[in-house]
């Protein structure tokens, strides 16, 4: 298998280089038509653009970019020209030695370098479809009010974005950079946000993963004149609906201040932004889980805990163009977050609380330069500095109840990581003939020193199983023959017997014959400090080949490598066409049939590697037993050092060394379409497979039959390896429309099959020596998910900017939450029960469950359940009042480019006044909807099958805490001038 997708790779390697080194042909625009695209720095395509060519005699034509950045000069005189081009918000470019002849090369391809002029440059989401690789209609693009409808939260914000990019991210998960750069581990607050662009350019090789996904996000320049604002919002339980996991209103509240100032610093050359505020939460988390009573029943236990969060910050940049062909964007962010009470809610207990204290710096510096009239080069580099720490007030041991409750102390312990990261990108564009080429290099580095006492304090776990039957006194039950009587006893059962009985001075061993006793006992112990470096390099080369001006034809190669692992054949081709079918006529053509091939790999990330250096063995002793030996001293936590001294067999984490860095094959297939009414259209079908996907195994589990462990009385040996694979076929569905003024929206559906057999590096095959029934459903197996936003400006000037998600339901995995086969993981998975009858069997809506399976019986497949469905619209609701004295009209600017809009056509509209004041309030879930998180899939938990929280985040697609209101409603005053 390997050699062959290997064979596959060296193939499309030698195709591409074949590829890249074909001459330009003779596909050329007519000898004494002058014509090009203006984008900026960051690929968008620049809507009205001025640009002018001007002979040696002084005789000047003029015209504007349309909709798609385009521009064409007609009726020029062979000679030497002076081009010049100028935008709003951008340096101005100028090229004094532009030949126009016949029987040569007449297009000049220009990007802008962003500077001090204010940004309102229109970048159309919805333009005419062409063959322009950057201009796929299956992109979405947000900004101006669409960009409003997201919430202002950066953890809800990040996972809004994951949902509108979607499945199509694969197995790796969707990717955010900012402004060229990877992301750092907090987004930027939304109001220094420009744009959002997602699933652009799917196949380039400038970037790593996959295109599909990819979310690119860029941030608000200073401006040449004097800006200000002002935000407060406002939030508080009053205002939402109550969590329908709550026992009642959950308490809240949250205020947000943010401010920022732009403005020049010198005329025409420099400017500033800066903007900065403070985020006060007073969350809550939400506790749904069985414990036992003080009379040491079982029963539920349901709160909404505080969980005060404050986090801020400061954001500085500065624009300078050093010479017109010179741009110089420098960047310097500081935020910092605090939060009390961290780690609880659902089933973990207040007594797990710990304190959250994290820090981030992110400097930033950009160079653009204009080497040439067609060689444009840029240089950017970041550094983040960060430092994150957690204190626990409780020590004591852990206990955990499987899917009952988690109680103790935290786990945590003291601990902290400072870290620091840095990037470096150098990318130079170059336009020959129909060529435009791209070319250049990331390198990336990590060094990270971690202090971590995780389970130090040590974590009894008490799982289900077979117990024998108990009466309410607690006595043995028997059948008529005297035999006594099994059944499935849940954890917190387990849990409750062994408490009875202790009080009852019964031995371990009694204890343990009648259901009771821990089932497994951990700790780590050691050298609490690890250290880390890492680098990787990304190397690249693209073309765009226009080979005629309705078809252009990309392809590049990518080479990756990293440290750390012995992987370095990292060759990632890419292949894409774009076609517009079809006579060029009098107008755009309509349609446009794209198709793509690419190899993505994902990096192994330098945590696996930390874990690995610190469980060898040596550095942190780590023990996970079942030896009732040591079982039998609960309540009592044994120091790691004690069970040193008993020789205990430890556990260690190991990387594979044959582990090759995980990568996605996959295939595009693309039409477009403009429609009526300025609708565009697109559908999209993409075929994913990835392989050498990371999942971990214990390669010293007993083996089946003797039991026998491989390595003898050496304890569980965790290995990350490269072993997975996953299958997906998605169909995607896309249309944008824009209204005049009045209207903007956008509809994406997609239709998505996923299978696989890990869903991560922490995955664990229910057997270790048999992958075979892993492969079923992956966890982005969700069948249908549909997105719709837009803007609607209302009379009365009201805009509304709705947002609203759906899916259908996510898979979960189906346990029976024992240890059966002495691996020291609970991943066993039930079988299908052949016989209900069968003392143990469980009943379910998903099936009948038969934990107790025998040798030959069909067990479930992996992920076997399905989740809730989710629906969710979100909604802003906005008036703006604008005051101050009013400027003065400016004159109208007719556009000559083909296929100019009204907009671009005129700009001889009112201009607004200096001051406006906005009052807008932000709905989350407008209709209070449900949205449960999955279920419970432990067969032993007494919460098997029902969901104990709201789903993660909101909006159940991103990192974060359950919501803690089902609906939300927060109020923001907006003041700009």
């Amino acid at each position: 298998m390997y050699s062959f997708y290997s064979s596959i790779k060296q193939g499309l390697w030698l195709f591409s280089i074949l590829l890249l080194c074909v001459k330009p042909s003779l596909t050329q625009q007519p000898a004494l038509t002058l014509r090009g695209q203006i984008k900026d720095q960051l690929g968008a395509v620049i809507v009205g653009a001025t640009v002018t060519a001007t002979n040696g005699a002084g005789e000047a034509k003029s015209t504007k970019t349309n909709n798609e950045g385009v521009f064409v000069i007609s009726g020029l005189a062979p000679g030497s020209y002076i081009v010049r081009a100028e935008a709003a918000g951008f340096a101005v470019y100028e090229n004094k030695a532009v030949e126009i002849a016949a029987g040569r090369p007449s297009s000049l391809n220009v990007k802008l370098a962003a500077t001090i002029a204010e940004q309102k440059v229109n970048v159309q989401s919805n333009a005419p479809v062409s063959a322009d690789p950057e201009n796929n209609a299956s992109a979405i693009v947000i900004r101006g009010k669409s960009l409003d409808a997201l919430p202002d939260d950066p953890e809800d914000l990040r996972a809004v974005l994951e949902a509108l990019a979607g499945p199509a991210a694969g197995p790796g998960g969707a990717q955010f950079n900012v402004d060229g750069f990877t992301a750092g581990s907090r987004l930027p607050p939304k109001e220094t946000i420009r744009e959002i662009r997602i699933n652009q350019n799917p196949f380039s090789a400038e970037y790593d993963r996959l295109g599909f996904g990819s979310i690119q996000i860029i941030t608000r320049p200073g401006t040449d004149k004097f800006h200000g604002y002002g935000v407060f919002s406002f939030g508080d339980e009053s205002l939402n609906s109550r969590n329908p996991f709550a026992p009642n209103r959950a308490p809240y509240q949250s205020r947000f201040y943010f401010g920022g100032v732009s403005g020049p610093l010198l005329a025409k050359r420099a400017t500033f932004f800066i903007s900065g505020g403070r985020r006060e939460t007073d969350d809550n988390a939400v506790i749904n889980a069985t414990v036992l009573d003080p009379s040491l029943k079982i029963a539920p236990f349901s709160r909404a805990v505080i969980t005060p969060q404050r986090d801020g910050g400061f954001n500085l940049r500065f624009d300078l163009q050093i010479n017109p062909k010179h741009t110089l964007s420098s960047q310097y962010t500081y935020s910092r977050l605090g939060q009390e009470n961290a780690g609880i809610g659902e089933f973990a207990l207040p007594s797990r609380a710990y304190a959250i204290a994290n820090s981030e710096q992110i400097a930033r510096l950009t160079e653009t330069a204009i080497l040439s009239a067609r060689v444009v080069n840029e240089t950017r580099f970041q550094f983040i500095r960060s430092r994150r720490s957690q204190t626990v007030a409780d020590s004591a041991p852990s206990l955990n109840a499987l899917e009952a409750f988690l109680g103790g102390g935290s786990p945590i312990g003291l601990s902290s990581v400072d870290d620091y990261r840095f990037e470096l990108h150098n990318n130079t564009t170059a336009a020959a003939g129909g060529h435009t080429w791209k070319f250049g290099g990331r390198l990336r580095g990590v060094g990270a020193t971690n202090i971590s006492r995780m389970n130090f304090n040590g974590t009894y776990t008490f799982a289900g199983g077979l117990a024998p039957r108990l009466d309410a006194n607690d006595q043995v039950v028997r059948d008529s023959n005297g035999v006594v009587a099994l059944e499935q006893i849940t954890s917190i059962e387990r849990y409750r017997r062994t408490l009875v009985f202790l009080q009852q001075r019964l031995s371990p061993q009694e204890i343990r014959e009648l259901g009771g006793g821990a089932t497994q006992f951990s700790i780590a112990g050691g050298e609490p400090e690890a250290q880390i470096t890492q680098i990787d390099f990304g190397g690249f080369i693209h073309d765009d080949w226009r080979v005629r001006p309705n078809f252009t034809l990309s392809s590049g190669l990518r080479y990756e490598a990293q440290s750390n692992i012995d992987s370095h054949l990292d060759f990632a081709p890419r292949l894409a066409f774009a076609w517009a079918p079809g006579k060029n006529g009098s107008g755009p053509r309509r349609t446009v049939i794209r198709g793509g091939f690419g190899v993505f790999f994902d990096r192994f990330s330098e945590n696996y590697i930390l874990q690995a250096r610190r469980y060898n063995g040596v550095n942190q002793r780590q023990y996970v037993v079942s030896d009732p030996s040591v079982l039998d001293m609960f309540p009592t936590a044994p120091a790691a050092s004690a069970l040193a001294a008993f020789a205990l067999p430890q556990t260690t984490r190991l990387v594979s060394p044959d582990l090759r860095t995980p990568y996605t094959l996959q295939f595009a297939f693309s039409l477009e379409r403009q429609l009526p009414f300025n609708f565009t259209a697109s559908a999209s079908y993409l075929h994913t497979r990835a392989l050498h996907l990371l999942r971990s195994r214990n390669l010293n589990a007993p083996l089946p039959g003797d039991g026998a462990p491989p390595q003898g009385g050496a304890g569980a040996t965790l290995t990350y390896e490269s072993s997975g694979i996953y299958k997906q076929h998605q169909l995607i569905i896309g249309v944008n429309n824009s209204v005049g003024r009045r209207l903007n929206l956008f509809v994406n559906y997609i239709l998505n099959r996923a299978r696989s057999d890990t869903d991560g590096a922490e995955t664990f095959p229910a057997n270790t020596y048999d992958l075979r029934g892993e492969f079923g459903r992956s966890l982005l197996d969700v069948r249908h998910r549909l997105v719709l936003g837009g803007a609607f400006n209302a009379p009365w000037g009201v805009s509304l900017n709705p947002l609203i998600i759906a899916r259908s339901g996510t898979p979960f995995n189906i346990t029976t939450g024992r240890d059966a086969n002495d691996d020291k993981l609970f991943t066993e998975r039930p079988a299908f029960a052949t016989d209900i009858a069968k003392p143990g069997v469980i009943v379910t809506r998903f099936s009948a469950l038969d934990p107790n399976a025998a040798p030959g019986q069909r067990v479930i497949p992996r992920n076997f359940g399905d989740g809730p469905s989710f629906f969710s619209v979100n909604l802003r609701l906005s008036k703006r009042f604008n005051f101050g004295p009013r400027p003065s009209k400016g004159p109208a600017v007719q556009s000559t480019a083909p296929g100019a809009t009204r907009a671009t056509a005129s700009q001889a509209r009112q201009p607004e006044r200096p001051f406006n004041l906005t009052f807008a309030a932000q709905i989350q879930n407008l209709f209070n909807h449900v949205n449960a998180a999955p279920p419970i899939g432990n067969l032993s938990s007494p919460l098997f099958g029902i969901s104990n929280a709201t789903a993660v985040g909101g909006f159940s697609f991103g990192s974060g805490a359950p919501a803690t209101s089902n609906r939300r409603i927060e109020l923001q005053l907006n003041l700009n001038f």
